[in-house]
């Protein structure tokens, strides 16, 4: 695993995601969603098995959500947001997609 990250994961559709510890950092920031902090494992969990939106103004941006019974308050779900991109090794293009941020959200289900 490249220096600097913290995990990767496979999502249901087969892309390799990763989450960097400067990311991890801005997350559980005191100012960002401190609530975070003890539910890294649940976070890996959203992006492995939770449902994915593409954000209709940018298509290289994806928000994946999943419910947990354990979250802080009345949160219902884990939303991480993910960038889509790609870089150049050797003259090669290859998937670079990494956890922007990720929080705690009341989502009602009718």
């Amino acid at each position: 695993m490249a220096v600097g990250r913290r995990w990767a994961v496979e999502d249901r559709y087969g892309n390799t995601i990763y989450l960097t510890d400067e990311r991890w950092e801005h997350i559980i920031d005191p100012w960002n969603h401190p609530e975070m902090k003890d539910f890294e494992v649940h976070l890996r969990d959203t992006i492995r098995l939770g449902q994915r939106k593409q954000e209709p103004l940018n298509f290289h941006k994806y928000r994946y959500s999943k419910s947990f019974d354990d979250l802080v308050g009345d949160n219902t779900h884990i939303v991480a947001i993910v960038l889509f991109k790609f870089r150049e090794v050797n003259g090669h293009e290859i998937a670079n997609n990494y956890i922007l941020t990720a929080y705690q959200k009341e989502i009602l289900t009718i």
